[in-house]
């Protein structure tokens, strides 16, 4: 918690700064300024806080999750793009810090490639949200901030 209000930190991984012009037949034509606009307006409309974080560097994220330990994040939303499939590293940075966390993605994994299936995520995520469009971060908002059993905020830090 932060200021007295639940806190959501929403992560973005490799190449989702390109939301809206990467494959727009597949991720939509909104881009991540689009969906940051609406979390905004939304955490807003509840009273809760919301941070975005994305980077194309894999460290970073590691970083970025390892401070929410402390910094009175609640839980986290997961895009973790191509780092899906492979990053223990992240994977270790979540059941690290011990924060309820989703996992998002736009598309549907398992309407793609077959290498696309497998996340080294979902086992451990609280809940998995995909195949909804940018939609899906609406929803993973809603989740966290109506959910308390599954998300449950955290003492004033």
């Amino acid at each position: 918690m932060r200021d007295g209000k639940r806190s959501v930190l929403v992560i973005n991984g490799p190449n989702l700064n390109l939301l809206g012009v990467r494959e727009p037949h597949i991720y939509g034509s909104e881009t991540l300024e689009d969906v940051i606009n609406a979390g905004k307006a939304q955490a807003e409309a509840a009273g809760a806080h919301i941070d975005f974080f994305q980077s194309n560097w894999e460290g970073a994220v590691v970083d970025r999750i390892q401070a929410a330990r402390t910094d009175g994040t609640d839980s986290i939303i997961l895009n973790p793009g191509g780092w899906t499939h492979y990053s223990i590293a992240i994977r270790d940075a979540l059941l690290g810090v011990a924060v309820p966390f989703i996992e998002l993605h736009v598309a549907n994994i398992h309407a793609r490639e077959e290498w696309r299936h497998h996340s080294v995520f979902h086992d451990k995520a609280t809940c998995v949200i995909m195949g909804c469009g940018v939609k899906g971060y609406e929803f993973a908002i809603n989740m966290v901030l109506n959910h308390e059993k599954k998300f449950p905020a955290k003492e004033s830090v």
